[in-house]
């Protein structure tokens, strides 16, 4: 299959991607967890029967916090997510929770972090995302130094790590509206772990393409490129679809808690490898044929 001769249409599409996927990253954005937005967050246990949403919701309008996060997480469980309590707000909202009629209230767990800890993890996030990406860039620079311009390759696994990441984040902000899914810090580990695994598709496509660019040096590179693209993509999608398996196995009967992390982990897998087969060598043709705009340019 021509890939390389179809790469306007794929380029296109992921442009399209993440044009969208930056404009609901501001609109309506992210849904942040407390360790980025500050905050306190409650598990309750209700013994004698399920309350109900709307009776948790009165509770917690009576005590001043009508604005909280609230989501059921079992069957008589609830997850309360609201602005720092400090001190004594939690006791309040205690107070007329246990109002509810014929239920026993049992506290499971609490966290709180305060501005100035979310402000320094949104820091920490940033700069571990940032020397992740730096170190892959370098390492592909090193793991290609044999090839002419080895700095091209990296910039296109970089540019397609990036094209992930922006859809990826687009794709949770839409799951932050349907189910809730918030921005934690178990999102950056999916974050970085999406990263380590899109790289690693990436540099396996990369090394066949510098194989068959050795063993025929006269032959086109954009020839090359999609030689080394079809005999790679059957290794590429068959890791990928297994991956998933396991991710969707876990996710369809582990617990709730890695529920966010496995939505990174999934959304990232399949971003991933469309990036590595379509996106990141297509930018290493697109560049090496001194027509980056290839819309202007066809080879």
């Amino acid at each position: 299959m021509d890939f390389i001769g179809k790469r306007i249409y794929f380029l296109t599409v992921s442009m399209v991607l993440s044009v969208i996927a930056v404009v609901i990253l501001f609109v309506p954005g992210l849904n942040l967890g407390i360790d980025f937005a500050s905050g306190t967050s409650i598990t309750y246990k209700f013994e004698g029967g399920d309350p109900g949403l709307s009776s948790i919701r009165n509770a917690l309008e009576k005590s001043g916090h009508g604005n909280a996060v609230i989501q059921k997480s079992g069957t008589d469980e609830y997850f309360v997510r609201t602005t720092d309590l400090g001190d004594t707000g939690k006791d309040v909202i205690d107070e007329k929770l246990r109002e509810i009629q014929d239920v026993k209230l049992i506290t499971l767990a609490t966290t709180s972090v305060g501005k100035s800890v979310a402000d320094d993890t949104v820091k920490n996030a940033v700069i571990a995302v940032s020397v992740a990406v730096l170190f892959v860039m370098l390492y592909i620079m090193y793991a290609f130094r044999s090839v002419p311009e080895s700095y091209k390759y990296a910039v296109a696994a970089i540019l397609a790590l990036v094209h992930d990441i922006v859809i990826v984040l687009g794709i949770f902000t839409i799951l932050g509206i349907v189910v809730g899914s918030e921005v934690n810090s178990i999102f950056i580990v999916g974050i970085l772990t999406t990263i380590g695994y899109s790289v690693n598709d990436t540099i396996v496509i990369f090394d066949r393409v510098r194989e068959n660019v050795s063993l025929a040096p006269n032959r086109a590179f954009r020839a090359n490129v999609n030689i080394s693209i079809n005999e790679s993509i059957t290794r590429s999608l068959g890791t990928s679809v297994t991956t998933l398996t396991v991710i969707l196995a876990i996710l369809l009967f582990g617990g709730v808690s890695l529920r966010d992390f496995l939505y990174v982990l999934l959304s990232g897998v399949i971003v991933g490898t469309y990036s590595s087969i379509f996106i990141a060598a297509q930018i290493l043709v697109a560049w090496d044929s001194r027509g980056i705009f290839f819309w202007r340019r066809k080879i």
